[in-house]
Formats: structure tokens, C-alpha cells, sequence
């Protein structure tokens, strides 16, 4: 009897454990109500480069602009008092400017299964709708992000001129954008507007043009005075009227996936076009090789592995130029003459030869892993530079040989364009730490939030960034966060960049996005547009 009912005892309380998880719910703590504390986002305007029009995959168009960061944050701010927010969109998807008629600007990239390829590539020739000669759209836009510009060009009058564009003094996204005051500079037509609160991210290509230029010195890193002139007056400009605001700092570029992608050592022996070759190659770097044992230079010496791969041979302007050692060196040796009788060259050939191989050698060694290369220099490497070819012809070389010198990264050293050394870094680095601080200091003594886009690349360089459900890196193609040109962000990149923008916020002027759960699912937004999206 006793354990008959210590077993009904035992049902009852079993029946009633599950009746008490199925009845009692566990206890939710609603969510607050949003609320846009300190700020007024009745009227919001945004400045910046490339990084604020939304541009992504090389080139600029509807879907990228609709996707822009300052438009999502507008979408946010319209749940708490914001207005609307208009935008200059382009013409298509297919991306890409034309004038009168002639194109100016190339369609954007598209994934081709092995990595970015142009769009033409996989869906054919296209006609790029987006004229600015002929169709610009009416303003005023409060996205007045403008691609390429950078930190003076804000304040520049003209700079939307189309009449200064043979001269490289105008902006040709920025010519759609200034109607009928051609003159009005960025800053100008935002101030107009008269805004409520505004978003800044600007900075950038005051050291971007110099590294995406492999440092040649085609495009400069802008002086400190003009960027804290730029800087201290834009921000000026903008709270003169009250207006709050966000501004963002310039990330270390250096870890985005347009100088990481390319190794250093991509020649790979197993290459039917390169591994046969390497034996005579390493013949043919042999006497140079004992020149620069000779001068206490043995650092410089090429050689290619048949085993393993080899990194290229660059030209590293930092080195000290030997090209008449080398010269006066080759022409010394009583065995050059037959060495390059191997080749099929006259021995008279000695003295041009000679020559060619100073000039071209006196600056070079092969890459190491502390150097870092252009994501377009893959395009380069291992063909022959035509024009090269052709001067080696016009010296008297034969067409074959001609060619054989002239393979870039294997005969001929990678120009200063394609590879970004150690001390370019250096320069790079030094100039984004100053810039920083610039911002940084204009922020704080204005009240401003602030946006660590710096802290933020380095999390998807080192690790990934986490943003709710998803954790993002700066990997090509595959990380999630940077578009396939290598250098601007993806869709869902740039909701990551507007969440942080909307946590700055919060943080500065008391509203509460993140609080009441109206951050962006990042998962909302695409990593990658297809290629028949128009």
C-alpha cells in the first residue's frame, strides 16, 4: 500500500511540474520607448567621400546608394522625429558615369566564381545610362556623400563645375549634384539646408589616393595644415547653427583587403608558364647575383625556387641606386661576352646589355612578407609589358628577348605603383595617426560623437567584428564586410558602420536606439549583388 501511493505521489507531482511549465511563461522585460534624447533629426544632412555615397564594388548605383549607411541611419531616425532624407541616385544598377555621351566611369564588379571580375565580363557590353551632361537629378540631397573627394575639396568652390572638369578641378558625381549653382561647394550646400544634425566621414583619401597609387607619388598624402584647416573649418561650419552631429575617423587602410589579398610570392613553379623558365631565369640573375655578392649588397640577390613558391621581383626606390656598378661590373667580366652568346646575342651586344641590366636592376629584390601589393597588380604579374618590349626592340633586342626581359614581376621589376614597402607604410600610418587626432580633437571641442571607424577595421582584420547574429571579417569576397573592389564597404558592411553610428549617438546625446531594440539586423542587407540585378 505504501508504495502504491509513494508512486501516485510521484505521477502528481510529475503532472503538475509539467502543468506549471506549460502554464507559467518566463518573465520579458519590455523594451523601452525610443527616444531621440538630445538630438533633432528632423533635418539630416551627411558629408563624406565614397564610404558616405554608399559606394560599393567599384562603382556607384541604385541599389549601393539605397543601402548607404546615411540612409539607413535616416531610415532609423525617422522612427524618432527624422524627415526625409533624398539622395542623388544614379541612373541604373549597372554603375558608371558617362559625359556627352562618352564614358567616364566603368560598371561595377561582380563575383565571377574565382573572385571580382567587371560586369561586361559575365553579362555582356552595357550603355551606362547616368550622363552628367545630359540627366542630372534635382536637389538639394541630403546625402551629400561624394566619391573621391577628400577633406579639402569640402570647402572648394567649383568643385561641381562641370566647365572644370578637363582641368581636374571638379568632381564629376559631384556636378550632378550642384544644378543650377555649379560653384557651391559641398559644405555650402549642406549649410543650406540648414540641418538639424549631421553625420561626417571624411578623411579617407587624404591618404587613400596616395596608397591606392602604390606611393608613387602621383597622388600625395595632403599636407597637416590643409587637412586641420579642412577639418577644424567643416566642423565649424556645420554646428554654427546648432546642429549636433557624428563624425568618424580614418581607418588604417592598409589592413583592407585591396593591399592584403595579392601575396608576395605568387610565383608558383608548378605554373606551365613559369616553372620551366626557372633555370634559365636563375641562370640569368646568376651574374647578377655574384655583383651584388661583390658590392656587400647579397640581400639583393633573385632566385626562384622549383619547389616552392617565389615572390616577385620589385623596385624598391628606398634602396640605393647601383645601376653603374652593375654596369661597369658586367662590362669588367671577360666571361659576359659568351654569357649572353647563350642567348643568341653578339658578343658587340655586350655593352647594351650591360647597360639594360643596370638600369633595370639597380633598384630591386625580390618581396618579402613586409611589403604589400595592390589588389589590381594580380592583374600584372607574370605578363609582358608591351611598351617595355617595345623599347628593348627599338635598343636592337630581338622580339623574343625583348619580350622574355620584360614579364612583369619575373624580368621586369614591379613598378613603384604595384607594391606599397615598408617605409610608404610608415608614411601612411604616421599621416592617419596626425589625421586622427585632428578629428578626434575638432569632435571633443565641438561636443560631437565620435565613431571609432579605426577600432572598427581593425576588429574585422584581426578576428571579425560581431554585430548581432553575424561576425563580420575583412576578407575578399568571403568576409561578409568589404565589396569586391577591396576598399569600400558591402551593403551589409555599411549597416554595421550605421549601427555604430546609432550606438555614438546614444552614447553622446542620451537616445536610446540601441536600448529599445532599433539597431539594424545587419542581416537585413546583402553582402553581394548579382550580376543581372538592373
Amino acid at each position: 500500500m505504501n508504495t502504491k501511493y509513494i508512486w501516485l505521489l510521484a505521477i502528481s507531482l510529475g503532472f503538475m511540474a509539467c502543468d506549471s511549465d506549460d502554464t507559467i511563461a518566463p518573465s520579458t522585460k519590455p523594451l523601452p520607448e525610443l527616444t531621440a534624447g538630445e538630438a533633432d533629426f528632423s533635418n539630416y544632412v551627411s558629408l563624406g567621400n565614397s564610404l558616405t555615397s554608399g559606394y560599393t564594388d567599384g562603382a556607384l548605383f541604385i541599389a549601393s546608394q539605397e543601402n548607404s549607411y546615411p540612409n539607413i541611419l535616416a531610415s532609423q531616425f525617422s522612427l524618432a522625429g527624422g524627415g526625409t532624407f533624398t539622395q542623388p541616385l544614379m541612373n541604373d544598377n549597372y554603375g558608371g558615369l558617362a559625359l556627352a555621351g562618352n564614358r567616364i566611369a566603368s560598371p561595377r564588379l561582380v563575383f565571377g566564381g574565382a573572385g571580382p571580375v567587371p560586369l561586361e565580363s559575365v553579362i555582356g557590353p552595357v550603355t551606362v545610362t547616368t550622363d552628367i551632361a545630359t540627366n542630372n537629378p534635382t536637389g538639394p540631397f541630403n546625402n551629400m556623400g561624394v566619391p573621391g573627394a577628400k577633406s579639402f575639396h569640402l570647402l572648394a568652390p567649383g568643385y561641381g563645375n562641370i566647365a572644370n572638369l578637363s582641368a581636374g578641378l571638379a568632381n564629376p558625381y559631384f556636378v550632378r549634384m550642384t544644378g543650377d549653382t555649379p560653384d557651391a561647394s559641398v559644405i555650402e550646400m549642406a549649410l543650406a539646408q540648414n540641418p538639424s544634425f549631421f553625420t561626417m566621414w571624411i578623411g579617407n583619401n587624404d591618404v587613400l589616393g596616395y596608397a591606392l597609387s602604390g606611393a608613387d607619388g602621383s597622388s600625395p598624402i595632403t599636407d597637416q595644415a590643409t587637412f586641420d584647416y579642412a577639418i577644424s573649418t567643416l566642423v565649424t561650419t556645420l554646428t554654427s547653427g546648432g546642429a549636433k552631429g557624428v563624425v568618424a575617423n580614418i581607418p588604417d587602410i592598409t589592413t583592407i583587403p585591396h593591399f592584403t589579398t595579392v601575396p608576395y610570392n605568387p610565383l608558383d613553379p608548378s605554373n606551365p608558364d613559369f616553372g620551366p623558365q626557372i633555370p634559365t631565369l636563375n641562370a640569368i640573375f646568376g651574374a647578377l647575383n655574384q655583383v651584388y655578392v661583390a658590392i656587400g649588397a647579397p640581400e639583393r640577390a633573385i632566385v626562384f625556387s622549383e619547389t616552392e613558391a617565389s615572390a616577385v621581383v620589385i623596385k624598391d626606390e628606398s634602396l640605393e641606386d647601383i645601376s653603374s656598378t652593375i654596369t661597369g661590373a658586367l662590362m669588367a667580366s671577360p666571361t659576359f661576352p659568351a654569357f649572353i652568346g647563350q642567348f643568341g646575342l653578339p658578343e658587340q651586344a655586350a655593352p647594351l646589355v650591360a647597360a639594360l641590366l643596370g638600369q633595370t636592376y639597380g633598384q630591386t629584390r625580390q618581396a618579402n612578407e613586409n611589403d604589400l601589393f595592390v589588389l589590381t597588380s594580380s592583374t600584372v604579374i607574370g605578363t609582358v609589358n608591351t611598351s617595355y618590349a617595345g623599347a628593348l626592340m627599338a635598343q636592337g633586342l630581338p622580339q623574343a628577348l625583348a619580350g622574355q626581359f620584360s614579364v612583369e614581376g619575373i624580368t621586369l621589376p614591379l613598378e613603384d605603383k604595384w607594391v606599397l614597402i615598408p617605409t610608404e607604410q610608415t608614411e601612411i600610418a604616421t599621416a592617419t595617426n596626425s589625421f586622427n587626432a585632428t578629428i578626434q580633437a575638432a569632435a571633443s571641442a565641438a561636443g560631437l560623437a565620435m565613431v571609432d571607424a579605426n577600432a572598427m577595421l581593425y576588429q574585422l582584420a584581426n578576428g571579425g567584428l560581431t554585430d548581432g547574429d553575424f561576425t563580420l571579417s575583412a576578407n575578399l569576397v568571403t568576409g561578409g564586410a568589404m565589396s569586391l573592389d577591396g576598399v569600400h564597404l558591402t551593403s551589409r558592411g555599411y549597416a554595421a558602420i550605421a549601427n555604430a553610428f546609432l550606438k555614438a549617438i546614444d552614447q553622446t546625446y542620451g537616445s536610446n536606439f540601441e536600448a529599445s531594440g532599433n539597431l539594424v539586423d545587419i542581416g537585413n542587407f546583402p553582402t553581394n549583388y548579382a550580376p543581372t540585378l538592373q
